[in-house]
């Protein structure tokens, strides 16, 4: 028999980066041409000496995760409507820091008619001009109990609660955005080692063809290595399609359109879609955690979502002695003056001195009554409310340090985990793939101890690759859940 040559070792060789820009390059500058579909009553599709011009794939934008970050700042849509809930509290608190407004009148005769029984037999109708007669009213409340303050000052209240909730729309928003840029990361990194594995599956397809040629092994072993590469190049479907969800989640946090992107069956190598962005980073390993468990634990409580509970439970106690204020009545003063050059038949109306015209000036007060009930439900209404907020600002300090607990267990199993994965585990399984390749290139191992050596090992690169994901997973968890900054894995291009 002839020996058997000696093949380059694969799998052991990931994508080098050229290779990886290589294909980048030519995903992105692929053209798709658009064919519109035909509808009732449209025009004839143009024919084949007139085609329509083919639409060609823009390239994807490279992005880093802190760029991403500092777009999601300035465009993601949750935020920004966010910000529109501090402008409308800050309108709000331009009303109520206004006194309430008072109300001037006009008011006028324009017409008499005389009757010489009740109801009946008119007679001398006549229409009165708006110079003979006019009269103008003026009335204004005047609030009391300090009503204007207590409203000024729940207007104030409610701006710091729509503020606290801006930065926990952005704590939620940017953590969303780690998490998917990170899953991103994650995917190419699987799709790489799927597609080293491709690579060398086809070269050693390639000498096991060479060897069926030459007679030195039978055609069935080629045939049983053939129908073996349906995983891996399911791996290769499946890393390709989680990378395209991942741009995709990306795309629409960065408040772009992701319904224009076009995933391929090459997404993930640097071009997830056709439009839309290129996820750029790289999972490192363990990074050190400098901060102690209960200094984090203390930073709990100036969470955003925690201080909008708490800035909700002291609006709601304004609100409550604004609801007491009413007690005090507001009073509504009145003021009017009325001319009128029409007879009023008074003892001095006849005769050479009688007058050509009256004015008269008149003056108002009137406070509401029987209102107790009312101001007294008001009352109770507004200390429900308040109960009622400080249980949820103690239900979200409560659910913010359950949170904090289960992302320091998760952190504490991540660390673990990667340790074990990317250290003894990983090694272990190269040491492994190399001797029984070494042994099946010799004849002492058979092919399918070969390729049961090259799965564990294909294996225990994509757990390395979900332990990177899941430890900078953890850190993400561990900033959002304590509120603390600087937490989060910078992820290096």
């Amino acid at each position: 028999m002839t020996p058997r040559a000696m093949p380059e070792s694969p799998i052991m060789r990931l994508v080098a980066p050229s290779l990886l820009a290589f294909a980048l390059l030519a995903a992105t500058l692929a053209s798709a041409h658009a064919t519109e579909p035909r509808r009732r009553g449209a025009s004839p599709a143009p024919t084949r000496s007139s085609p329509p011009p083919p639409a060609v794939a823009q390239p994807a934008v490279g992005i880093t995760l802190a760029q991403a970050e500092a777009l999601l700042v300035e465009r993601n849509l949750s935020i920004i409507a966010a910000r529109r809930g501090v402008d409308i509290a800050a309108a709000q608190r331009l009303v109520a820091d206004t006194p309430p407004a008072g109300s001037l009148g006009y008011g006028q005769t324009t017409g008499q008619v005389n009757e010489r029984t009740r109801f009946g037999g008119y007679t001398g109708a006549r229409y009165i001009s708006p110079l003979n007669n006019l009269s103008f009213s003026l009335t204004v409340t005047i609030e009391r109990g300090g009503k204007r303050e207590l409203r000024t000052r729940l207007a104030q209240e409610q701006i710091s609660v729509a503020e606290a909730q801006v930065l926990d729309a952005m704590r939620e928003q940017i953590f969303a955005l780690r998490t998917a840029f990170i899953q991103g990361l994650q995917a190419r990194a699987n799709l790489q080692v799927a597609l080293a594995n491709r690579d060398s599956l086809g070269r050693t397809e390639s000498l096991l063809g060479l060897q069926v040629h030459e007679g030195a092994i039978p055609e069935a072993d080629l045939l049983r290595f053939q129908a073996s590469r349906l995983p891996f190049e399911q791996d290769v479907a499946s890393a390709a399609q989680t990378y395209a969800v991942s741009v995709a989640q990306v795309t629409a946090l960065l408040g772009a359109d992701a319904s224009q992107a076009r995933p391929s069956a090459n997404a993930g190598l640097g071009r997830g879609a056709a439009s839309g962005f290129d996820l750029r980073g790289r999972l490192e390993g363990e990074r050190t955690l400098d901060i102690p468990r209960l200094t984090l634990a203390a930073a709990i409580a100036t969470r955003p979502d925690v201080l909008a509970a708490q800035r909700s439970v002291n609006a709601a106690g304004v609100n409550t002695r604004l609801a007491e204020a009413g007690r005090s009545r507001d009073v509504s003063v009145g003021g009017s003056a009325t001319r009128t050059e029409l007879s009023q038949d008074l003892p001095s109306g006849s005769g050479a001195g009688a007058p050509r015209a009256t004015n008269t000036l008149g003056l108002s007060l009137s406070v509401p009554i029987f209102t107790r009930r009312i101001t007294e439900g008001n009352i109770a209404v507004a200390t429900a409310q308040q109960a009622q907020a400080q249980a949820q600002a103690d239900n979200a300090l409560t659910l913010a340090q359950s949170d904090f607990a289960i992302a320091w267990a998760s952190y504490e199993q991540a660390r673990s985990l990667l340790a074990l994965t990317t250290g003894t585990a990983l090694r272990r399984a190269e040491d492994a793939y190399r001797a029984t390749e070494a042994a099946y290139l010799a004849g002492g191992r058979s092919f399918l101890d070969a390729l049961d050596a090259l799965r564990t090992l294909n294996a225990t690169r994509v757990a390395a690759n979900a332990a990177r994901a899941a430890y900078a997973t953890a850190l993400v968890a561990l900033e959002r859940t304590s509120g603390v900054d600087g937490l989060a894995p910078r992820l290096r291009p």
